[in-house]
């Protein structure tokens, strides 16, 4: 500790990190050492843009962390934790910016939070609720799109978490905001002139977009065999697309927040693959493209409640039921890498929306990988601030 101390530049404090994954999809944990923010958690999103970006790009980018690295800002005072409303809140960091909801990172966070008992990381520790009949602990988790429960399987004393078991989280209100929406595409060498998709659009704590592979014929064994860097282009272009029409603005319009309301992610989908865990109804796959083309390892949680809003107000599932969500990773490795997502009950609005809105819950496993005190030499110029050789190619 010493010789980070020697070493860490005056004007930088030492950063203490834990490295977990979901899935195979990484969360960085920032526990210490970042700055003071204030406000709300919106308030303390935007404070962290504006003054600490530098320090998300170093965390998140090269030579510390690498085009695809995740992370999660701790933030033990928000206006939740302040009203008794939420235990912690959080910031989640991607290679571009700070996304609004992470269900990959909410389920690693949810191992942390319980295994930690340092009241400095964590001072609401003492007051989880743990049941020791189902050996688990409930956890209220405060993030930029609002409140999330998070269920934690423990030992029996519950002092630690049993990662044996799945953690789960409930959603924030999810719903579609569009259905089969035609998408006219910028002629392209890689697809045929005049291309266009078909696209979905649903909510899940950050507004995605899926398309079903079945309609690219540049894909003709779906995910089960392609090339990564056209699927790639396909989806930087077609993000772009909607981002530039304006008439497609209103299906990434969050009803009460305006910083919520921008497309997080292109997700593919092949429902022609995966096995159903114990419990589901049936299984898909999809390849999720977040933040500046970031791909997701694992299924994406918030993705996953987004999926059964827009799956709910298709009539393919019902209250209660269940469905198996896997990425490329579980698809290859273990089952046991994919979530399991499940309609809870359809939630009534004050103001009524055009499809329905419904509670969620997402159940996945998460383990630790790393711990990391990571510092700044005062005459290191390079690693100040974070890098990618993909921008450099740009």
């Amino acid at each position: 500790m010493d010789l980070i101390k020697s070493l860490s530049a005056s004007e930088n404090e030492p950063i203490t990190c834990i490295d977990m994954h979901t899935c195979g999809e990484p969360t960085r944990i920032i526990l210490k050492g970042y700055p003071s923010l204030t406000g709300t958690l919106l308030e303390q999103r935007s404070q962290a843009k504006a003054q600490y970006d530098h320090i998300r790009r170093r965390l998140m980018l090269e030579p510390r962390g690498h085009f695809d690295m995740y992370g999660a800002i701790l933030r033990q005072e928000t206006e939740m934790t302040n009203t008794g409303e939420a235990d912690i809140g959080v910031l989640f960091t991607t290679n571009d910016g700070y996304s609004t909801m992470c269900g990959h990172a909410t389920i690693a966070l949810g191992r942390f939070l319980v295994d930690t008992h340092d009241l400095d990381v964590f001072p609401n520790r003492t007051k989880l609720r743990f049941d020791p009949e189902e050996r688990t602990t409930q956890l209220r988790l405060h993030a930029p799109c609002g409140v999330v429960e998070v269920t934690v399987p423990t030992t029996d004393d519950g002092s630690k978490s049993d990662p044996s078991r799945p953690v789960s989280f409930t959603s924030v209100d999810c719903f579609a905001t569009g259905l089969d929406i035609s998408i006219q595409l910028p002629n392209s060498p890689l697809w045929p002139s005049n291309f266009s998709v078909v696209a979905d659009f649903s909510y899940g704590g950050a507004f995605y977009c899926f398309v079903n592979v079945r309609q690219l014929t540049f894909l003709e064994n779906g995910l089960r065999n392609f090339d990564m860097d056209v699927v790639n282009q396909f989806t930087r272009v077609l993000k772009a697309t909607i981002n530039g029409d304006g008439e497609l603005s209103y299906s990434l319009k969050h009803p009460k927040e305006d910083d919520l309301s921008f497309l997080y992610s292109v997700i593919l989908v092949d429902d022609t693959l995966g096995v159903a865990l114990p419990g589901s109804q049936g299984a898909e796959a999809g390849l999720c493209f977040f933040a500046d083309q970031q791909v997701d390892r694992s299924p994406t949680g918030s993705a996953v409640s987004a999926r059964l809003a827009l799956a709910y107000a298709l009539g393919r599932l019902h209250m209660g039921d269940s469905w198996t969500y896997h990425s490329l990773v579980s698809l290859k490795r273990r089952d046991e890498a994919a979530f399991v997502g499940t309609v809870l009950e359809e939630v009534k609005l004050e103001e009524p929306m055009k499809y329905p809105c419904v509670s969620t819950k997402v159940q996945g496993h998460a383990s630790y990988t790393g711990h990391h005190v990571f510092i700044i030499e005062k005459d290191d110029l390079i690693s100040n601030d974070g890098f990618t050789m993909e921008r450099f190619a740009k």
